[in-house]
Parts: C-alpha cells; sequence; structure tokens
C-alpha cells in the first residue's frame, strides 16, 4: 500500500531542502577557511554556535533541564564522532573538490546499513545488501584506486563517512532517552572546550575579510542543524533522509561557481550509483 504525504510533511522536505543547501554553504566557506586556519579553530566556531542552539532550543521547547541525561557516556561518544566526523569533512575540502568530497561521503547511509547490523542486529534483507555492495561500487569508480589519477586524500571523506556513519547509530540510541536539545547541548559544549583548548595552540588571527566568513559558518552550521531537526519532527526519515543525497547537486554548483572545479566523468558516474543504491535502501527498509 502506497503512503501518501501529508501536508506537514510537505513543510519537513522543504526545510530538508534549506538544511542542505545550508550545510552546502558551509561546506563552501569551509574550503576557504580551511586553507588559512587550523581544523580546530573552525570547528571552536561551529560548536560555540551549536552550543547557543541548544540553549535557543531548550527554551522554545521549555525544557529547563536539558542538560541532563540519561546516558552521559553515550552523548560523550556522540559528540566525539561528531567532531570527528565534521574534522575529516573539512580536511577533505582542502584537498578535494566539493563534488568529489560530498561524492564520497554519500556512502553515509550506506555505512549506516552495515554499521546496524554489526553494532544493532538489524537484519538486512539480500536485496539491501546487494544494493550496499552497489554503493561500495559507487565510490570505488569516484576514487577510482590502481590508477595513476588515485589520489590518497579521498580517503579521507571515506574516513569521515565511517565516522557519521558511526555518528548516526549512537544518535540513533540516544535520541531513544535524550531530546534532540540534550543532544545538542552536550554536542556544543563537549566541541566548544575541547576544540577551544586544542585550537588555542594552532589560533591564527582573524582579520576583518574573514570574520564574516567564520560568523556564516556558525549561522549556517546551527540554521542547518535547526532545519534538519524541524524536517524530522515533521516527515519521515525515510522521506527526509534521500534530500541528503542534494549535498552533491549543490556542491556541483558551488564548486564551479567559487572555485571552477568541474567534476570528472568518473566523479559524475560514481555519484549516481551511490546516490540510487542510497534510494533504493532508504525505500526498502
Amino acid at each position: 500500500m502506497i503512503r501518501t504525504i501529508s501536508k506537514p510533511e510537505v513543510i519537513g522536505i522543504f526545510f530538508a531542502i534549506f538544511a542542505y543547501l545550508a550545510f552546502s554553504l558551509l561546506d563552501t566557506i569551509q574550503k576557504t577557511l580551511i586553507i588559512y586556519f587550523s581544523v580546530f579553530q573552525i570547528l571552536f566556531i561551529k560548536y560555540f554556535f551549536t552550543f547557543f542552539l541548544s540553549l535557543i532550543e531548550s527554551k522554545r521547547k521549555k525544557n529547563f533541564k536539558f542538560y541532563l541525561t540519561s546516558n552521559w557516556k553515550l552523548q560523550l561518544l556522540r559528540s566525539l564522532l561528531s567532531i570527528l566526523e565534521s574534522g575529516c569533512f573539512i580536511l577533505a575540502f582542502r584537498y578535494l573538490s566539493l563534488a568529489d568530497a560530498h561524492s564520497i561521503g554519500a556512502l553515509t547511509p550506506i555505512v549506516v546499513v552495515v554499521l546496524s547490523y554489526i553494532f544493532l542486529r538489524e537484519k538486512i534483507s539480500p536485496r539491501i545488501w546487494f544494493a550496499v555492495f552497489i554503493g561500495f561500487i559507487g565510490v570505488l569508480i569516484v576514487m577510482r584506486p590502481g590508477l595513476t589519477v588515485f589520489d590518497p586524500a579521498s580517503l579521507i571523506p571515506l574516513a569521515a563517512a565511517f565516522f557519521l556513519g558511526l555518528y548516526q547509530i549512537v544518535t540513533r540510541k540516544v535520541s531513544a532517552v535524550d531530546k534532540n536539545e540534550t543532544s545538542l547541548f552536550y554536542a556544543g559544549i563537549v566541541g566548544m572546550f575541547l576544540m577551544g583548548f586544542i585550537s588555542f595552540f594552532y589560533w591564527k588571527p582573524i582579520s576583518v575579510d574573514f570574520i564574516l566568513m567564520f560568523l556564516g559558518v556558525g549561522a549556517l552550521y546551527s540554521s542547518g542543524v535547526y532545519f534538519q531537526i524541524v524536517a524530522l519532527s515533521k516527515a519521515r526519515a525515510s522521506i527526509v533522509q534521500p534530500f541528503h543525497y542534494t549535498l552533491i547537486f549543490w556542491s556541483i554548483i558551488f564548486g564551479f561557481l567559487f572555485y571552477k572545479d568541474i567534476p570528472d566523468l568518473f566523479t559524475i558516474t560514481g555519484a549516481v550509483v551511490i546516490i540510487i543504491s542510497g534510494v533504493y535502501i532508504f525505500i526498502k527498509k
């Protein structure tokens, strides 16, 4: 039986589109910032804004005990995984085009399936496993291992996809016991203090030319996270998540507009294969 999309879910779709547009603009800015500043400095700004977003969301929901968690160990693990995946993606933008990094990073939903089988003991049908295999083939097409054009830096977004997959698995377990604003609070405060401490040793003065870019990082990241929360509150995850692949679409456009990057046939072909396998998994799960 085919289930129709309700009006709230249509609103959720629009929020999802805006969320991934915000993340794409964020990555476009980060690709420039990582050339001149350390990854720790950029992450500090992101989590500084995340911390304040958690306070705003807590006030909006009138949750005045947002700092209480039912499982602080999972919250700490989730926060550390958030730092690792975000840091790897930012580093990837320093060496790869936006399209290449996002095409490999699009493997994340497929990684989640594999990790769900390993850690959550979820049953996976043979068709889903076949889709997972096809997704990995897509990544190999983008990375081209064994060919002279293979770039070892492509392993960075692959690591990011792995950490992001783990992050989503832990988030799934945490969301069963804690509210979104609680998770935002711990991600923000752990990331802010840890990255603030480390970036102290790598801090570079921020000139007037870059102040707006750093503010843009904070604003776009917190906006993207907030829009994603709203989208998932109004629509089923199976409807919202496929829009994650619009990151590739936006990365091609922004990569060309701001960096004159044009993805080659391998990247486009691999990205299409990954998207098809990922969407199939969402539909059949």
